[in-house]
């Protein structure tokens, strides 16, 4: 089923933010919504995620040009998707140089004090202060 005018907005708007986020970081579902300005919908962005167009796809956003990777929940846990799906982004993220840890319970966490990324406005919209200005947690 095709996505509303509204669906398909707010999907290229996660995309293109997440495109913001630098290599070798990481943020959160929740932190893309507020920098959305919609603080509410974290649960949208991982679903905007979840059907992310393959990069054979030929869309403009697909897995090639959004680093998906670099989205984790909110307690800095790589959320699972479907089979190997965390591990996949583990995967994605060592790549990047990203340090990820394995708890006892089998979970995959990134330190976000270490490799979190919490501007208060996106590097694209904040050109006075060129993105400097972070909060401190999301």
């Amino acid at each position: 089923m095709p996505r509303s005018e509204e669906a398909e907005w707010w999907a290229n708007a996660v995309y293109a933010a997440i495109q913001e986020i630098p290599h070798g970081k990481v943020t959160s579902y929740g932190h893309i919504a507020l920098l959305l300005g919609e603080p509410q919908r974290p649960r949208q962005v991982g679903v905007c995620l979840k059907s992310l167009p393959d990069a054979e796809s030929g869309a403009h956003f697909n897995s090639s040009t959004v680093p998906w990777q670099r989205v984790i929940n909110s307690k800095g846990m790589i959320s699972h998707r479907g089979p190997g799906s965390a591990e996949r982004q583990a995967e994605a993220l060592r790549e990047e140089g990203v340090e990820v840890t394995r708890d006892s319970m089998g979970e995959i966490y990134v330190d976000f004090s270490q490799y979190g990324w919490f501007p208060k406005l996106l590097p694209s919209e904040d050109e006075e202060n060129n993105g400097d200005l972070f909060v401190q947690d999301t």
